[in-house]
């Protein structure tokens, strides 16, 4: 208003006026004020969770490169690694698994990458008298990408291939630690239960991996894979993440599902058990079918991509896991409820129980071998000793029980009609609505079953096993859901259980840090001597004295180091997987059976066999179980086995030839000439010209 406006009116109302401009502006700062503090409240929210996140993730890497630490120092006291000559260091990669490497050597010494890789799918250097798609049937992706980064990163500049080939390897259980911490943290909340999964992963390390004595092997290469896929999977069940996250989750799993399933040829099975596992969350409604879908996609479309980089590789086509999938996507493709999902599960079960059957429906040599191997027979009750003695068997007990109950009952609501809740509060008890937790009970039920029928199975199982108790300790939604059970009241459950998720596991780490980190110091402190000088021996002298077109039998343990240290061609391959090479190791087998010398002698040359290695450790093998030794396993298949009264016997005519040969003697002379030995090996060329003496 002008001057002359306030001076025409009254002043009463010139100061109701200024009464209501001065509440307006006092209602309008007020405004303000709320609406910039939720403001300032969610971005303070924000930074805390930044500032947790970031040192979350820093501990998880810290504890992932102190883990690979801890294995590098440990592999290089048991073995005296640094201290070593070359072919000292090679022979240490023990059961056969320096044949990978032999490839990787390959590869660095070739012209090219290109070369490399075109001469191992036509290797005709390796197997007797056949020529191979090594890449194919060894699985040999981890050394194709070893040597590639090595050769171009420029690192034979200022490392070794074999540190860091080692290094690689130790560098991936890195990773896998990293995973299993970044899996407890994702379910707990707290990246404290990382910390705790850890503790308790080095500490039983022996139940948990091979990896720090027989460094190769395709599973220590793909295990780290699955347990980032295992972490990216369980973070995209999550409810209430972020669109960001969600896609991050996904493109983790897309990329580890794939590399593990190449790296691996036993992948696939175990991708086959997590599909079961997703099946079950999938019937009851406990995850959404987007996610469901998302996550059909990504198994399908690796195995393509697998199925393509390994050769048209017809044991994918053949693979349960393809047939759960082809079943589950057929049935939401027509919109066919439970039991059609259920019919295509027993129809793939039926599958596998049926090739099972045939191929185990007769006893034979190579059927007795799969089934005496270490990794198929029943786990010994040791192993439950030691992981009680580490306090992680029974809260094992403790979290499952918890979170199984709490999943049948979400599983009876579910069938009840009630719709699944996406925002929980710790005030609901209700652990078992989360996706992500009923996935890790049937996850940990399902290989855990399968850990009691074969000690294989525990390296599988064990990792989940520490992870998944650190988790169940540390939340405090198990707490909760406990003390909503119990119904208690004297004191408020909710902070009790932050209280308990807090104190339990500063106890228990306190314990075990208390108890173990002296055993850790020591085992690293202390050095052993894992050395053979008869296999030193050995090989130097095939080395000096065998021409390299020369062509061994044996064992294919020892064919493998004898193929990585020299070169040779050999008989036959310590691949498992492969039936044609367990008939060829089959035959080679045959100098620890009762038959005559005319038979080794016919069998060998058919191989194309230049020298036999016969080893003091098999042929004179004493152990209380005699059924699965290899003379045992020859004797059967042979029919040369009585059985009275419990008892096992022998007979033939003909002396086994491992022992009737060091008598030097015809008609054993005739066939075969004895070139070396030592006291754990004898070495005999096989004659081409046979000179009969009597």
């Amino acid at each position: 208003s002008s001057s002359d406006d306030w001076d025409d009116e009254p002043l009463a109302t010139i100061k109701m006026k200024r009464t209501k401009a001065t509440k307006e502006q006092k209602a309008s700062a007020n405004n303000k004020k709320t609406k910039t503090k939720p403001a300032d409240k969610s971005s303070k929210g924000f930074l805390q969770h930044l500032v947790r996140v970031f040192f979350g993730c820093l501990a998880a890497v810290a504890c992932g490169v102190l883990y690979a630490g801890y294995l590098s120092t440990y592999h290089d006291r048991k073995f005296w690694f640094s201290t070593r000559q070359e072919l000292e260091r090679e022979i240490t990669f023990q059961a056969g698994s320096g044949l990978y490497y032999y490839y990787y050597k390959h590869m660095l010494a070739a012209t090219s990458f290109e070369r490399g890789f075109y001469e191992l799918t036509i290797d005709n250097r390796t197997v007797s008298g056949q020529t191979i798609n090594a890449v194919k049937r060894l699985s040999l992706y981890p050394e194709l990408i070893t040597s590639y980064i090595y050769r171009v990163t420029g690192s034979q500049d200022f490392v070794e291939p074999i540190y860091f080939y080692v290094g690689t390897v130790f560098g991936l259980q890195a990773v896998y630690v990293t995973a299993l911490f970044v899996c407890s943290w994702v379910m707990s909340g707290t990246w404290v239960a990382g910390m705790l999964a850890v503790a308790w992963y080095v500490i039983n390390r022996p139940d948990i991996t091979k990896v720090d004595h027989a460094v190769p092997l395709r599973d220590s290469w793909a295990l780290p894979y699955f347990s980032c896929q295992v972490a990216a999977l369980t973070g995209f069940l999550c409810n209430n993440i972020s669109s960001a996250t969600e896609m991050f989750c996904y493109l983790t799993m897309s990329v580890s599902t794939f590399t593990f399933l190449l790296l691996w040829e036993h992948s696939h099975y175990v991708l086959f058990i997590q599909g079961l596992c997703l099946f079950l969350l999938d019937s009851f409604d406990l995850v959404p079918s987007r996610k469901m879908a998302d996550i059909h996609k990504v198994y399908l479309s690796s195995l393509l991509l697998v199925y393509l980089f390994q050769f048209q590789n017809a044991t994918l086509l053949s693979s349960p896991l393809l047939g759960l999938l082809i079943g589950l996507v057929l049935a939401r493709y027509f919109q066919v409820e439970l039991p059609v999902h259920i019919s295509s599960i027993l129809f793939s079960s039926y599958i596998i129980s049926y090739n099972s059957s045939a191929f185990f429906s007769v006893s034979d040599f190579i059927t007795n071998l799969l089934m005496c191997q270490e990794s198929f027979q029943r786990p010994g009750q040791d192993l439950f000793l030691r992981l009680t003695q580490a306090s992680v068997l029974p809260f094992y007990l403790l979290v499952l029980t918890v979170c199984l109950l709490s999943t049948l009952q979400t599983i009876y609501r579910r069938l009840s009609g009630q719709p699944m809740k996406t925002n929980l509060r710790l005030e609901d008890g209700q652990i078992g609505e989360q996706p992500e937790v009923v996935y890790h009970v049937f996850h940990t039920l399902f290989f855990g079953a399968l850990a009691l029928l074969f000690d294989g199975m525990k390296y599988l199982w064990t990792p989940y096993v520490c992870m998944f108790t650190a988790f169940g300790v540390c939340s405090p939604d198990l707490w909760m859901t406990v003390f909503k059970w119990l119904k208690l009241k004297s004191i408020h459950p909710v902070v009790l259980s932050l209280i308990l998720s807090t104190a339990v596991p500063t106890i228990i780490g306190f314990s075990l840090w208390r108890e173990y980190w002296p055993r850790v110091l020591a085992e690293l402190s202390d050095l052993q001597e894992v050395y053979d000088p008869d296999t030193v021996e050995l090989i130097s002298w095939i080395k000096l004295n065998v021409p390299v077109a020369a062509v061994f039998a044996g064992s294919p343990q020892m064919l493998g180091t004898v193929k990585l240290c020299s070169g040779s061609a050999v008989t036959s391959l310590p691949l498992y997987s492969d039936i044609s090479l367990l008939k060829r190791a089959e035959d080679s087998y045959q100098v620890y059976a009762m038959r005559p010398a005319e038979d080794i002698y016919k069998i060998l040359t058919s191989q194309k066999t230049n020298y036999v290695i016969i080893e003091e450790s098999i042929c004179n093998e004493i152990r209380l179980n005699k059924g699965c030794r290899i003379k045992d396993l020859l004797d059967i298949s042979n029919g040369q086995v009585v059985y009275d009264k419990g008892e096992m016997y022998s007979f033939s005519k003909y002396g086994r030839f491992c022992q009737e040969m060091k008598m030097n003697y015809s008609p054993y002379t005739n066939y075969f000439t004895r070139v070396f030995w030592n006291r754990s090996y004898h070495v005999y060329r096989v004659n081409s010209v046979i000179s009969f003496q009597y």
